[in-house]
């Protein structure tokens, strides 16, 4: 059998892409109810252009900075793409964030809040927001304690006016992912959210399996890193 990552990037995203239609209706889901973020950090315009032109259009990125040297001149050959911050996001970098991704999947602190309702009000850019949950509530890792996830999200609502859409993790490494997908879920609905940021490329079934909305591939898709 060849081996995945001896495929082109298309071809992976077409394999991944069938894979996913199968869980969703294994899981009584529409394909459609489910994005699939291409997770595009420490990729240049030469990898991510193939995928493009293979029709896909929702990608992630990590970084405010490396999105903002790749991704203007991309956006002018490709104007339908749909362009997700994933990764940590510093309060300064808050207005330059609100101005390139229509969603940012890590809100995660009263500070940053502030700084994006600030610069969206500015701007008169909405990008969706998802609050950032550390959801195995372990100290080094960025994202909001699962206990105070109700009342944050009540203060963006309240003292900044933001319109929160889901919740997002990223499960402790190491531990099976399914339980801590679970309490997101949970919390979500709790809270009357209708989006589920969670799933990457080692874990996406057991993610779609519990109502995941968004899934964030990156090797997957585009193969290992060098």
């Amino acid at each position: 059998m060849e081996d995945a990552f001896e495929k082109t990037a298309p071809e992976r995203l077409r394999a991944v892409q069938t894979k996913l239609a199968e869980l969703a209706r294994k899981n009584n889901r529409a394909p459609d109810d489910i994005a699939l973020i291409a997770v595009s950090k420490t990729h240049g315009a030469e990898a991510i252009t193939p995928v493009l032109e293979a029709g896909h259009r929702v990608f992630g990125e990590n970084r405010v900075q490396e999105a903002a040297g790749k991704w203007p001149a991309l956006r002018r050959a490709y104007s339908d793409v749909q362009l997700h911050l994933i990764g940590a996001l510093q309060s300064n970098k808050a207005a330059e964030a609100v101005g390139l991704f229509d969603v940012i999947h890590s809100l995660d602190r009263p500070k940053l809040a502030s700084a994006l309702a600030r610069a969206m009000t500015e701007s008169g850019r909405n990008p969706r927001l998802f609050v950032q949950v550390n959801i195995g509530d372990e100290p080094q890792k960025a994202g909001v304690p699962v206990a105070d996830v109700a009342g944050f999200v009540s203060n963006c609502r309240t003292q900044h006016g933001l319109s929160i859409e889901g919740l997002m993790c990223l499960p402790p490494v190491g531990d099976a992912a399914g339980p801590h997908f679970a309490l997101l879920g949970k919390l979500a609905a709790s809270l009357d959210l209708a989006c589920l940021s969670m799933g990457m490329s080692a874990d996406y079934p057991a993610a779609v399996s519990l109502g995941a909305t968004h899934i964030r591939l990156g090797t997957a898709i585009f193969g290992p890193r060098g």
